[in-house]
């Protein structure tokens, strides 16, 4: 007779007993799932995405360590910008986590303000990493992807699992053992079976909320972000008299971030704004390249004192709008406290990995001056004449507008062309202050130190000092010596007058063609 297998129930008071045992049982794990999907359904809000902005102004700082003469470091945009975006989003009731697609790479989430919420907002967050190759191997660490072999123009995959980070060597391992990747006579490339959790393809910033109903609303975004620039560029090109020159200036806009802000209201900010804090660094959130290497550390990292090897260079493309040298609309200029703003006449694009340049005034036959300048400095030591551009800033002059600082390129008719004659820059410039360029070292103008005689001063409580000046041009010319303010109280004794121009001790002087001609004065000695 068989047996009966264990954990087998027979007859009818086997099956009363069973179900008189599970049903309270089964009873109670419906209860409970039912309970956990509802705890897991509260636990997990419900998620709204904005993927853009309906509406969007773009104010842009310069670089606040960047000087006028200095340009624009594509690699290194240090400046930042204000973006204020406008989002029609429909929210449900209760908590729900609402994320901004589209936003600055380089944004400062701590900076993002949000408003139009029906109940505000509990959090912010700025969602994981930036979806990029490197990121994209890093966050697939441990997980399968596909290894595809190409080999005399023959394709070969098979499965593997990445085992090392993106930095030196990329290791995987296959049924066949462990390899490295590009380090063999195939030609070999990473096949990645989906996106590692927590990579996004857009930059991401997400609030958490609790709204009391739900509603359709206007949202208002507002944060800074680092990685944008901007200066101004003037070309002067001299009429043939020599005594005015018709100026025109462009505002350039440059972007190093990721996302574009397309049909922007955009706005440029003259001036320096005090901030205490830095851009982060150029490869944070996931945007280093990604480089293998055949060995985790290569030979060259060993040998003492051998350089690291330089970063990639970026590549920026370059826009430019308004091709007519005579554009019709130019930026408008606004107050800004202390500050001044110049606004965009019309909505324009301010592109990912791009640079623009947009009219900002065009003025004809502005009575300029061209100066020789020398420096002597708070040592007592005279450097080399530059040729140098000056204008006032008035409107009977042919300008009255506050000029922003930045570049400028000074050009010279012959015949049917413009040839360069030098380029300097200019500070940012009120209305009514003289403005100056200095454009390259002199060479028809020179000014010379004649040595003193060893006995001459000895003993004595000053220093004569004599110095030639000479015009190789077949016109005369202006030249101008100005002093130092810390050497200009103990200058005295000069050989012509000296005068007092814009808070500065001047000698200016009248030099015929072709002519020659000593200077002198004293120093005394520094008490």
């Amino acid at each position: 007779m068989a047996r009966p297998r264990p954990r087998q129930w027979h007859g009818e008071r086997d099956r009363d007993f069973r179900h008189a045992v599970l049903s309270p049982v089964r009873r109670a794990l419906r209860w409970l799932s039912v309970l956990l999907v509802a705890v897991v359904a509260r636990a997990a809000p419900a998620q709204t995405v904005s993927p853009a902005p309906d509406r969007v102004a773009v104010t842009i700082y310069r670089a606040p360590d960047r000087s006028a003469d200095s340009p624009i470091d594509l690699s290194w945009l240090g400046g930042y910008a204000l973006i204020t975006e406008q989002r029609r989003v429909a929210i449900p009731a209760g908590r729900t986590t609402l994320r901004f697609e589209g936003v600055a790479a380089g944004i400062l989430p701590e900076s993002a303000i949000v408003t139009g919420l029906p109940n505000g907002v509990r959090e912010k967050n700025l969602d994981a990493e930036l979806l990029s190759l490197r990121s994209l191997y890093a966050g697939t660490f441990g997980r399968p992807v596909t290894l595809r072999r190409t080999i005399a123009k023959q394709s070969v995959e098979e499965p593997a699992i990445i085992r090392s980070s993106p930095d030196g060597a990329a290791i995987v391992q296959t049924r066949d053992g462990v390899v490295a990747v590009d380090c063999g006579p195939a030609t070999e490339t990473l096949v990645y079976n989906g996106i590692a959790p927590g990579l996004s393809s857009k930059p991401t910033l997400s609030v958490a909320l609790d709204s009391p109903r739900a509603a359709t609303v206007t949202i208002t975004l507002s944060y800074l972000a680092w990685g944008f620039d901007w200066q101004a560029n003037y070309v002067a090109t001299l009429k043939p008299d020599g005594r005015s020159a018709d100026l025109l200036a462009w505002v350039t806009l440059a972007s190093s971030d990721s996302t574009g802000f397309a049909d922007a209201e955009t706005m440029v900010v003259a001036g320096r704004v005090e901030r205490e804090d830095r851009a982060p660094y150029p490869y944070a959130r996931g945007s280093a390249p990604l480089t293998f290497h055949c060995f985790a550390h290569p030979i060259a990292d060993l040998v003492p004192g051998a350089p690291p090897p330089p970063p990639p260079a970026e590549t920026m493309d370059i826009v430019v709008t308004g091709m007519a040298m005579r554009a019709p609309r130019r930026v408008t200029q606004e107050d800004l406290g202390d500050l001044k703003l110049y606004r965009v006449p019309d909505r324009t694009t301010v592109a990912a990995l791009a640079q623009k340049q947009v009219a900002l005034l065009d003025r004809q036959a502005v009575p300029i001056d061209i100066v020789y300048v020398a420096t002597v400095d708070a040592a007592g030591e005279a450097g080399a004449p530059h040729l140098t551009l000056r204008a006032l800033n008035r409107r009977a002059k042919g300008l009255g507008v506050p000029l922003p600082a930045g570049p400028v390129a000074v050009f010279q008719p012959r015949g049917d062309a413009a040839v360069l004659i030098g380029e300097g820059a200019i500070d940012d410039k009120a209305v009514g202050e003289l403005v100056e360029a200095k454009l390259a070292v002199a060479t028809q103008v020179t000014l010379e130190t004649t040595p003193p005689e060893s006995s001459a001063n000895r003993g004595k409580a000053w220093e004569d000092v004599a110095l030639t000046l000479r015009n190789a041009n077949p016109h005369p010319v202006r030249f101008e010596l100005q002093f130092d303010p810390r050497i200009a109280p103990r200058v005295s004794h000069p050989t012509s007058a000296l005068t007092h121009t814009n808070g500065k001790l001047v000698w200016a002087i009248e030099l015929p063609a072709n002519a020659t001609r000593g200077l002198g004065y004293r120093v005394s000695a520094d008490r």
